[in-house]
């Protein structure tokens, strides 16, 4: 039996900037990674987005990113392991609070942005993220890229550790995403998307951008919902994932 997350990023508004249609694609989702504050979202947003979930059933990460509201996390920064895992721990007792106001469980840590593309190659940058999370609770699942650096220090830093593949981006030789920069970065043929998602749950396979399959580990499939046509293509991926047999499940569940 083929099973799979669908996972996405909510609570990515600030003060009177909406960013986001967190409402209806939490109805397509399993897990939501929430911001904390440092690359998006603020305090009213982070309650609002716990109830959300909370409400509609759907597992709970945290979404921590560099210090980076001007940038939305996506700027590379030079930071220390022992400045990452202070970053990363700082996010994590803010999302706690109102976790723990909600009732609400922490299922997995997935770091935003730059922090995410940098700690999947750099292992002293992923291990100081992975530290944080284990001497904070080991119990928390550390959502990564497959085959990075990320899950690799998980392992090392006794955490389990969930796989995570990108719906709409496409990959390098090396398992990397391709950079945004580049050629090849997105996939915008919603048909392309859907199958290649499909593929990469039932083989375990994915075609890079220079046309090599590769092998790649899908626990998780991450799916955009920032506008109403990403909702509709959240929609057509869980479709198809269970219309082939695939059962749709939060991977810590």
């Amino acid at each position: 039996m083929f099973r799979v997350d669908l996972n996405a990023d909510l609570g990515e508004s600030f003060g009177n900037y909406t960013i986001g249609m967190d409402e209806a694609v939490i109805e397509h989702v399993t897990s939501v990674n929430v911001a904390c504050g440092w690359h998006a979202g603020d305090p009213v947003v982070l309650a609002k987005t716990l109830r959300l979930a909370k409400a509609h059933g759907v597992a709970v990460g945290a979404h921590p990113g560099f210090p980076d509201l001007l940038g939305f996390g996506r700027r590379n920064m030079t930071v220390t392991p022992d400045e990452a895992e202070a970053y990363v721990l700082y996010q994590l007792g803010a999302l706690y609070a109102f976790a723990r106001a909600e009732g609400v469980e922490i299922q997995h840590c997935k770091p935003h942005g730059a922090l995410y593309n940098m700690a999947g190659k750099d292992i002293r940058l992923a291990t100081g993220i992975c530290r944080a999370v284990a001497r904070f609770d080991k119990n928390i699942i550390l959502l990564g890229l497959a085959g990075s650096k990320l899950l690799e220090a998980a392992a090392e830093q006794g955490l389990r550790s969930a796989s995570e593949v990108f719906a709409d981006r496409g990959y390098e030789e090396d398992g990397a995403l391709v950079a945004r920069s580049k050629p090849g970065a997105m996939i915008s043929d919603e048909n392309e998307a859907v199958a290649r998602v499909s593929r990469m749950v039932r083989e375990g396979m994915v075609r890079t951008v220079t046309g090599k399959d590769i092998p790649i580990r899908a626990d998780s499939v991450c799916v955009h919902g920032d506008n109403a046509s990403a909702v509709e293509f959240v929609r057509t991926i869980r479709a198809k994932l269970e219309g082939d047999g695939v059962v749709v499940r939060a991977f810590g569940r």
